[in-house]
């Protein structure tokens, strides 16, 4: 360990359009998606977890979602950066991605998909955790929900039960 408490805070995108003829990976906001994206950003500042690092998957709805959330974190939001191994991955590969995460950030937000936000959580939800959001999150990960924990491990570390969950936050009436 460290000695040194980290946020990861896993938000899964906003609510996603399904045009005919478009690809998945294009497939872009609805108009709920647009309205509730910019939540997770508001309880972020509201809350004092303002990101010191974003890793967002490449695929369209994400980077819309991540566009909204940045907005309104304003000035203090830091550049997030487009991973494609994010996009279509399973709970392995999103932990593989947070574990090369430098070691000096002490805030990380990671924006990507379902099933993976929610199984990641889960793994990595400890025994301490607050039993209420894992309870939430493990029968219901609605679109722009956002799960948050803490850890003293380096980012390097995280496997398994190696995080304290504190809070499990939905856009308004979901």
């Amino acid at each position: 360990m460290d000695g040194q408490t980290k946020t990861l805070m896993l938000l899964r995108h906003a609510k996603a359009d399904w045009p005919l003829g478009v690809d998945d990976f294009e497939r872009p906001l609805s108009g709920r998606g647009h309205r509730d994206a910019p939540t997770a950003g508001t309880w972020m500042v509201d809350n004092g977890h303002v990101p010191h690092y974003i890793l967002c998957s490449s695929a369209l709805r994400t980077r819309q979602t991540c566009t909204w959330v940045c907005r309104e974190l304003g000035d203090k939001a830091p550049t997030p950066r487009l991973e494609d191994r994010l996009y279509d991955a399973d709970a392995a590969t999103v932990l593989a991605v947070i574990n090369h995460v430098p070691e000096t950030v002490r805030t990380l937000l990671v924006v990507a998909h379902m099933p993976a936000v929610q199984e990641v959580a889960m793994r990595l939800a400890s025994v301490d955790s607050d039993e209420e959001p894992v309870m939430e999150l493990a029968t219901h990960y609605p679109t722009a929900a956002l799960t948050v924990l803490r850890t003293d491990r380096p980012w390097a570390e995280l496997d398994g039960r190696d995080a304290r969950v504190t809070g499990f936050v939905i856009p308004p009436g979901r």
